[in-house]
C-alpha cells in the first residue's frame, strides 16, 4: 500500500481543522434582538413575529389587483380608483410621443451646430412599461430564470444593427438589444410605469415596431404604454429626479387555520428576508407557547391600536410594557411617514443585500419629498363577492431608494405603530448600530413601482394628500 504524499496529509488535516473551526462557529451563533432604548407603550415584535403578521394577509387579492392594472394598459392613472380624491395623470400614451420628439429635434440641432458625429448619431428609444410582478423573477437578467429584462432584451434583438449582430455571433451569444432600466425590481414588484432605454444605428426602425415587439413576448403581463425617440444625453436612470413607490398592505388577516400550513419550517425557505434561525423540528408558531402566551402573536384585530397595557416594575421604579401589540393604527403609520418628509438622511438600516463599502456616506442618503399613508378600500376581482377588503395604502416619493428599502420601511413603520412609539422613531432608528433595529421586509406582493420623473417634483400630483 503507497504511503500518502506529506502534502496530501498536510492539506487533509487544514480541511479537518476549518470544518470543524466552522462547526464551532455554527453551534455558537446566537440570534440575539436588538436592545432598543426608546420608550414605548407595548412591547415591539421580534423580527419572526413581525414576519408572520405581515405575511398572515390574503395577499393574493393585491396580486390580482395588480395583475388587472397591468393587463388594462392605463399605467398608474388605474391606481386613482382606491382614493377619494380627484386625481388625474397625464396619460403617457397620448404626450409622451409629441414632448420627447420636440427634445430630440431641439437635441438634434444643436448636436449639428457643434459638429457631433460618431455615438451621437445613434438613435435612443424611450419606453414606458407595465409588468405583473408575480409573472417574472424580478428585472434584472439571470441565467434560467424568466426575467422582464431578459424579455424585453430578446424582443429588441430584432432591431439590432448589424455590426453588433456580427459581434455577438462572433463571441457565440444569442442577438439581444441592450435596455437600460429606470430601476431594478425584486421578484414579485410589480411596476405600472417603469422606464428603460434602448439605442440602435438603424435608422429605418420605428416607435411602433419596437412596442407590437414587445407586447407580444407575454401577453396581459407585458404591456408597453409609450415609446419615443429621445436624446442620446437621456439615461433613464441617472436623468430621472424623483421615483414614486406605492404599497398595499391587507389590513384584514386571511384565516388563521390556512395561515398555520402555510408557514411552516419547510417552505420558510422560500422566504429568504426574514433571518431568524428556525429550529427543523419546530414549526413557526409552536401552538403549544400560543395556547400559554396568547398575546404572543398579533390577531386579525384591524385599525384600532391595542389599549391595554400590561407593565412591570423595575427596581429603579420604570416602569417597562411586558404585552406584546395585536394590531396597528394607519393613522399612527402616518404619523411616523410624515415626520421623513423634507429631509436628506440616510436609510443605511433600512437597506438589506447591500455591500459594506456602500454602508457610510452619501451612497445610502435619500432625500424623501412624499411619505404618507392611508387606508382605503381595494375594489374586488371577484365578481360573485360585494364591494372589497380594507387595505392601508403607503405612497412614498424620494430621489432615490436602496435595495428592499421601502419593504423594510413599511414593515418597521407597522410595528412601530403597533407598539405606540414616539413620532421620531424612525428617525431616531437611523442612527442604530445593527440592522435588527428594523424590521424584516415586508412581502415583495403588496409593492408596486409607480412612476419615474424627469421633471421637478409636484406634490399635487401625489395620490394621498391628506
Amino acid at each position: 500500500m503507497l504511503a500518502k504524499s506529506p502534502v496530501l496529509l498536510a492539506a487533509a488535516a487544514a480541511a479537518a481543522k476549518e470544518v470543524a473551526r466552522i462547526s464551532g462557529m455554527e453551534s455558537e451563533k446566537v440570534y440575539s434582538h436588538y436592545n432598543h432604548t426608546d420608550s414605548c407603550h407595548l412591547l415591539r415584535w421580534t423580527a419572526r413575529e413581525s414576519y408572520q403578521f405581515m405575511y398572515a394577509r390574503p395577499w393574493e387579492k393585491v396580486v390580482q389587483f395588480y395583475s388587472n392594472l397591468v393587463s388594462r394598459g392605463t399605467g398608474a392613472s388605474g391606481l386613482s380608483e382606491l382614493f377619494d380624491s380627484k386625481y388625474e395623470m397625464t396619460n403617457v400614451t397620448k404626450n409622451a410621443d409629441s414632448s420627447n420628439e420636440k427634445e430630440v429635434t431641439g437635441v438634434a440641432s444643436k448636436d449639428k451646430e457643434k459638429g457631433r458625429g460618431g455615438r451621437w448619431n445613434r438613435v435612443t428609444f424611450k419606453i414606458v412599461l407595465s409588468y405583473h410582478g408575480g409573472s417574472f423573477d424580478g428585472w434584472q437578467k439571470q441565467p434560467g430564470l424568466n426575467t422582464v429584462q431578459g424579455a424585453v432584451e430578446k424582443s429588441l434583438g430584432q432591431f439590432v444593427d448589424e455590426k453588433k449582430a456580427k459581434q455577438l455571433n462572433e463571441r457565440s451569444l444569442p442577438i439581444e438589444g441592450c435596455a437600460v432600466v429606470a430601476g431594478r425590481t425584486d421578484k414579485g414588484v410589480t411596476a405600472l410605469q417603469q422606464v428603460c432605454s434602448f439605442y440602435t444605428w438603424r435608422k429605418d426602425v420605428t416607435t411602433g415596431d419596437i412596442k407590437e415587439a414587445i407586447n407580444e413576448v407575454v401577453l396581459r403581463k407585458l404591456v408597453v404604454l409609450a415609446v419615443s425617440k429621445v436624446s442620446r444625453e437621456f439615461h433613464p436612470n441617472f436623468s430621472a429626479k424623483w421615483r414614486r413607490y406605492l404599497y398595499i398592505f391587507p389590513v384584514e388577516e386571511e384565516n388563521p387555520k390556512e395561515n398555520s400550513d402555510r408557514m411552516t419550517p419547510q417552505n420558510r425557505s422560500s422566504f429568504p428576508d426574514c433571518d431568524v434561525k428556525v429550529s427543523p423540528s419546530s414549526s413557526q408558531l409552536d401552538k403549544q407557547s400560543m395556547s400559554d402566551h396568547p398575546q404572543a402573536m398579533p390577531s386579525d384585530n384591524s385599525n384600532e391600536e391595542s389599549s391595554s397595557l400590561d407593565e412591570q416594575e423595575q427596581g429603579n421604579g420604570i416602569l417597562i410594557p411586558t404585552m406584546k401589540p395585536q394590531s396597528f393604527s394607519v393613522s399612527k403609520v402616518d404619523q411616523l411617514l410624515r415626520q421623513l418628509e423634507g429631509k436628506m438622511l440616510s436609510y443605511k438600516m433600512f437597506a438589506r443585500d447591500t455591500q459594506a463599502s456602500r454602508n457610510m456616506g452619501p451612497a445610502t442618503v435619500c432625500f424623501m419629498f412624499h411619505c404618507r399613508a392611508e387606508e382605503t378600500t381595494l375594489p374586488s376581482t371577484d365578481k360573485e363577492s360585494e364591494g372589497g377588503i380594507k387595505v392601508m395604502c403607503v405612497e412614498l416619493v424620494a430621489n432615490r431608494f436602496l435595495r428592499k428599502m421601502v419593504r423594510v420601511l413599511v414593515a418597521t413603520a407597522i410595528r412601530e405603530a403597533a407598539a405606540g412609539v414616539e413620532q421620531d422613531a424612525l428617525i431616531t432608528l437611523m442612527d442604530a448600530t445593527c440592522r435588527r433595529a428594523t424590521a424584516p421586509p415586508a412581502p415583495p406582493d403588496g409593492l408596486c413601482l409607480v412612476d419615474v420623473g424627469y421633471d421637478e417634483f409636484k406634490r399635487e400630483k401625489c395620490f394621498i394628500l391628506n
